[in-house]
């Protein structure tokens, strides 16, 4: 087996089950174009966070990590008219263009954008008063993974769904003298995960157009 075959591979599951529409397709052509880092979800894991905010009656989602809002987009497709969906995004310019993307899918009034550090941002909604989310999805900067779950585990209620990606690193978790920062945030990230009481979860490697990599799933008691 060869990275070619699990890209076909995944080619084969997104054709059958998460084809891209034009909307999806623009966005992603809008983020090149504006010299942003091609790190976007695949088709296939836009699908698996549709499915799973469909399993838990998502109305209220937290994203971190918006980039140009293709992950935003799929999120906010599985929510009902009355949904409503946060995402926080450091870069300013990023956001912009995720702004474009997703007032051009049609979904603009079911998502707000808040810039700023996530850290901060998510301090923010905290003296907000902010209601319990019933999904969380992490994709954002590595290393204060854990304190992004911490906060996540403060601003849900039974059921909830928290899900983080990126939290294998083709393999490089396994190095436990690593000093690459992402690889030691999610180390740290998946250890308090394990420990955490009150959740049920998993971590689930992937393989697929994105490589080698994995997804931490986690569902509040």
């Amino acid at each position: 087996m060869n990275q070619q075959v699990f890209a076909a591979t995944d080619n084969y599951i997104s054709t059958l089950f998460a084809e891209e529409d034009e909307a999806l397709k623009e966005a992603l052509e809008n983020n090149e174009a504006a010299g942003m880092p091609a790190i976007d979800i695949s088709p296939v894991q836009g699908r698996l966070l549709q499915v799973l905010a469909h399993m838990c009656g998502a109305r209220h989602v937290l994203e971190l990590g918006t980039l140009g809002g293709y992950s935003t987009i799929w999120l906010a497709r599985a929510l009902p008219a009355d949904g409503r969906l946060i995402t926080v995004e450091l870069m300013p310019e990023y956001a912009s263009v995720a702004r474009t993307n997703i007032d051009r899918a049609g979904i603009g009034e079911k998502v707000a954008i808040r810039v700023g550090r996530a850290l901060d941002v998510l301090a923010m909604l905290e003296k907000e008063g902010v209601p319990p989310f019933d999904m969380i999805f992490m994709d954002a900067d590595k290393p204060p993974y854990t304190e992004y779950l911490e906060w996540a585990l403060r601003h849900s209620r039974p059921g909830t769904v928290i899900v983080a990606d990126n939290v294998i690193r083709g393999g490089r978790v396994l190095d436990a003298n690593s000093s690459d920062p992402a690889v030691k945030g999610v180390q740290r990230f998946n250890e308090a995960l394990a420990a955490a009481k009150g959740v049920t979860q998993v971590v689930i490697q992937t393989i697929g157009a994105k490589e080698h990599d994995g997804v931490a799933i986690a569902v509040v008691s």
